[in-house]
C-alpha cells in the first residue's frame, strides 16, 4: 500500500534517505541518489514544505510527479514547488543503482535574499513532470557542476560567507534551467506552433460562438487542459511564440471581439459588458482603456 509522508524539514528528508550523521546545512541538501534504492525500496508518495530539483539520469527507474509517469533514462529534470506531491516508485525495475542528484532547498534559505523576489519567474516549478527539461550533454554538466559547488560548499564549517555563497551558487543553477528552458521551447517551435494554433482556434470559437454568456471569460486553467499542459507551461509557451501569456491573449480576443461589438451593434456599454462575461461594467471599462488607451464610449464615438 502506498505511503503517503509529508516532509516539513531538510533533516526529515536526511532521515528519508538515511543520511543523518553526517554534516549538514538545516535548510538545504544535495543528494547523490546512486545506491539510494535500498533506502527506499517501496512506493512513497511525498509532499515537501520545500523545493526539489530532481534529476535522473541512464537507469530504468522512474518517477511520478503529478501521478504521471515519465521514464528519466535519457537525462532530464523535474522542478517541483513546495506542497506538490511527488511519488516514486522503485517497484518497477529496482535491477539498476538509481543514477543522479536532487537539491533540495527550504524556502526560509533565501527569504531575505534577492532570489527570494526572484523566484516567482522560476516558473517551471509549476510545470508538469510531462514538461521536464530535457539536457544535453553539455547542458548536464553544466548543472551538474553547480550541483557539486554546493555540494561542497555545504561540506565546509558554516561561516558568515556561507549564506552568500551558496544562495548565489542556487541562483546560478536556476539561471541555467532558466536559459535551458529556453532552448527547449525553441527546439520544439514546430508542436509549439501547433499548440498556439488551437489556443487562437479555441478562443475565436469560444468568444464567436456566445461561450462567454453561459460560461464567462475562458480562463487560464481551461485553456491549459485543452491542450493537455500545465497552466505555467502554457503561459510560457504563448510568451515564447506570440510575446503574449495566455491571459493576455484571452484578453487580446476579448477586446477584438469587444471592438466588433461596439462598431456593429448600439448595445450599450453595459450590455456589452454582460455578454462578454463581466458581472460589472466598470471592470469592463478599466480593462478597455488599459489594452486600447480609450474608454468604450471614446473608442466607439472615433470610428
Amino acid at each position: 500500500m502506498n505511503r503517503v509522508l509529508h516532509l516539513q524539514t531538510i533533516p526529515e528528508l536526511n532521515k528519508l534517505f538515511s543520511l543523518e550523521g553526517r554534516i549538514h546545512h538545516p535548510l538545504i541538501c544535495v543528494v547523490d541518489f546512486s545506491g539510494l534504492t535500498d533506502h527506499i525500496n517501496d512506493v512513497i508518495a511525498v509532499t515537501a514544505d520545500f523545493y526539489c530539483m530532481l534529476f535522473k539520469n541512464y537507469n530504468k527507474n522512474y518517477i511520478k510527479y503529478g501521478r504521471k509517469v515519465v521514464d528519466f533514462q535519457d537525462g532530464s529534470l523535474i522542478c517541483v514547488a513546495p506542497n506538490q506531491l511527488i511519488e516514486m516508485d522503485y517497484d518497477i525495475d529496482i535491477s539498476g543503482n538509481m543514477m543522479g542528484w536532487g537539491v533540495f532547498f527550504h524556502p526560509d534559505l533565501i527569504r531575505s535574499t534577492s532570489l527570494n523576489d526572484k523566484m516567482k519567474n522560476y516558473t517551471f516549478f509549476s510545470y508538469e513532470v510531462s514538461e521536464a527539461l530535457h539536457l544535453s550533454e553539455k547542458e548536464k554538466q553544466i548543472l551538474t557542476d553547480c550541483v557539486f559547488k554546493l555540494q561542497a560548499e555545504l561540506t565546509e564549517n558554516i561561516d558568515v560567507y556561507s549564506q552568500a555563497i551558496i544562495v548565489s551558487t542556487l541562483e546560478m543553477l536556476l539561471s541555467y534551467c532558466d536559459r535551458f528552458y529556453g532552448r527547449q521551447f525553441i527546439t520544439r517551435k514546430s508542436s509549439n506552433n501547433t499548440v498556439v494554433g488551437q489556443i487562437e482556434k479555441a478562443l475565436s470559437a469560444y468568444f464567436k460562438e456566445g461561450g462567454v454568456t453561459g460560461k464567462g471569460l475562458p480562463t487560464v486553467k481551461y485553456l491549459a487542459e485543452l491542450v493537455s499542459l500545465s497552466p505555467g507551461y502554457l503561459s510560457d509557451l504563448l510568451k515564447k511564440e506570440t510575446g503574449k501569456n495566455t491571459q493576455d491573449l484571452i484578453h487580446f480576443y476579448l477586446i477584438e471581439e469587444a471592438k466588433s461589438i461596439l462598431l456593429s451593434t448600439d448595445k450599450s456599454v453595459g450590455e456589452i459588458a454582460y455578454a462578454l462575461g463581466f458581472e460589472y461594467p466598470q471592470y469592463f471599462n478599466k480593462l478597455f482603456k488599459k489594452k486600447t488607451g480609450k474608454t468604450p464610449v471614446e473608442f466607439r464615438s472615433m470610428n
